[in-house]
């Protein structure tokens, strides 16, 4: 790819976010009732091709258990509220009701108290007696010191989640977790991420992991781009480990790699074209934190809104659109994307002629901002 020349002593590649692509009709329509969004990972079959984010304000044990019965695969953030308290509605409500001037100290005070073992039992179990696909998510830091009472909870899927994850950490400070050591003596799938270029996608992919996220600095709470100065435009992101899954599956005789879009999917349209350019599925939390029933009440954060020495996330006000059902599958109400998200990608592959998710990879896309033409 032609590198662009930003002065004389440093050169980059253009990248593209969402909002720069479109996906292009092809010759043949279908009919929307005759195209499958089902995808599987590992034994585990959904009919939506959604994962609900690991954030407090997305998830709870009850969100998680609907998002289940509608379909999707909900993954609870097993450092969250819900792990340190035993009742954390109050907070919940609290954190909502914030001054925003207030409400970055407040959650860090409130994010102090330990995570408690005994409480991520608690909730896998609930969602275990729920009779739904039971997915937890640490981040790196943490994997090492609660992984077995995870495994022993009866976690289905094991999601590994931080900003940015690497099969390779150097520390001079602690010995670091061995992704592909970790991996290997697991007897659970792993989901791990995120990554944002096609080096660090293989370099996870060839930790024996199920599925990679793909992005980080991109989430609607996310400020790590203007903190950090850390951003990978999210279209270029999953097409380049969709890329890096593809050469994979060569290096390895035949072994698949999921992709899942984790970050910039606010909207239906965000959806197709993550799926346009080469993701399995997705990863929502604003999207789904606009439900009347999701447990932030309106606002969205994630963990990096809380980071005890340097936030890089904050929390945002989104307000409440719909009932989580109406955002997945509609009725929609309105025009702007936010809700019958599944029903919107169903038009989409119809209207492009595609039957299924994998065959809807192939679709044609063009670099066209939103507004030209």
């Amino acid at each position: 790819m032609t590198e662009i020349e930003i002065g004389r002593g440093k050169r980059g590649r253009r990248a593209y976010s969402f909002d720069d692509i479109a996906v292009v009709p092809s010759r043949r329509t279908r009919d929307p009732e005759e195209v499958s969004v089902s995808w599987q990972i590992d034994a585990y079959h959904f009919d939506l091709p959604v994962m609900g984010a690991p954030m407090d304000s997305v998830i709870s044990p009850a969100t998680a258990i609907e998002l289940g019965r509608l379909g999707g695969l909900p993954v609870l953030d097993l450092e969250g509220l819900w792990t340190r308290y035993e009742y954390a509605k109050p907070l919940l409500d609290e954190i909502a009701g914030l001054d925003p001037s207030e409400a970055t100290p407040r959650m860090q005070q409130i994010y102090a108290e330990p995570v408690k073992p005994e409480l991520i039992t608690q909730r896998l179990q609930e969602l275990r007696r729920a009779g739904v696909t039971v997915a937890g998510s640490l981040t790196p830091a943490r994997t090492q010191q609660l992984w077995k009472t995870v495994v022993d909870a009866g976690v289905d899927l094991f999601v590994i989640r931080g900003t940015t994850v690497s099969a390779e950490h150097v520390s001079g400070q602690a010995e670091p977790l061995n992704l592909k050591r970790f991996i290997y003596e697991l007897d659970v799938p792993v989901i791990v991420g995120g990554a944002g270029s096609y080096t660090a996608a293989l370099h996870l992919m060839r930790t024996g992991a199920a599925g990679v996220l793909v992005g980080f600095g991109g989430g609607a709470a996310h400020t790590t781009r203007t903190t950090l100065g850390i951003h990978t435009p999210m279209a270029t992101a999953v097409a380049d480990v969709a890329a890096a899954r593809r050469d994979y599956l060569d290096e390895s005789g035949g072994r698949y790699v999921h992709v899942i879009a984790d970050g910039g999917v606010g909207t239906s349209g965000d959806i197709v074209k993550a799926l346009a350019c080469g993701a399995d599925a997705v990863m929502l939390g604003a999207a789904l934190a606009r439900a009347t029933d999701a447990p932030g009440r309106g606002f969205h954060w994630g963990p990096e809104a809380h980071h005890p020495q340097l936030p890089r996330g904050e929390r945002i006000q989104l307000g409440r659109q719909a009932t989580l059902e109406e955002v997945l599958l509609g009725p929609s109400r309105n025009a702007d994307g936010t809700t019958n998200i599944i029903g919107a990608l169903r038009r989409a592959m119809a209207t492009t002629g595609y039957s299924d998710v994998k065959e809807f990879q192939r679709v044609e896309v063009v670099v066209a901002r939103y507004g030209d033409g």
